[in-house]
């Protein structure tokens, strides 16, 4: 003899896993298509499924038998499909504007990218004591720190950085004329 769905549902309120279970075996199929005619989209239908499958634990237990089974079940699916559109919808505007920051950030970090691209290029065509000591100027050494790793005094430091930067700057100026 088989058990109808508000015996089974009344006993899985009260907490009988075996009730449960002969529920969602039965209604497994139906909840799935209704979350598909909801959504539209296969993948988003068996997402919202197993998440019912798995607040359906704690749901059950607010059925009292009041109406069919399945139209308690039915306005759970329903009611979690809603609550996912909200959530989506909820995301979607988050998101907003966040394309755009993304190409600010992407356009910058190419913007800096090319400018260490000149600069490296540029570098190479400094005499050999300028590009030494703007290279170790350029990884954060003072010029005391520079001046004790090349030998020289501070004031040669800055002097070929001051040099470094007239022969750059030069160069900038002849590539945007």
């Amino acid at each position: 003899m088989t058990t109808d769905d508000r015996s089974l549902g009344l006993a899985a309120a009260g907490g009988d896993a075996a009730a449960f279970a002969s529920l969602l075996e039965r209604h497994y199929d139906r909840m799935f298509g209704l979350a598909f005619r909801l959504t539209g989209i296969q993948a988003e239908a068996e997402d919202l499924t197993q998440d019912i499958c798995a607040a359906l634990p704690s749901k059950i237990r607010a059925y009292r038998g009041e109406a069919a089974f399945s139209t308690w079940l039915y306005r759970v699916v329903v009611n979690a499909a809603h609550d996912r559109r909200r959530r989506q919808a909820t995301h979607r505007k988050a998101a907003q504007g966040w394309g755009d920051w993304e190409v600010n950030r992407v356009a910058a970090n190419a913007e800096a990218a090319d400018a260490q691209d000149w600069l490296q290029t540029a570098m190479a065509s400094l005499p050999e004591t300028l590009r030494d000591t703007l290279a170790l100027v350029l990884d954060d050494m003072n010029h005391a720190e520079v001046g004790a790793v090349m030998g020289i005094s501070e004031g040669t430091v800055s002097w070929r950085v001051s040099e470094a930067k007239k022969h750059l700057r030069a160069l900038k100026e002849k590539e945007t004329t």
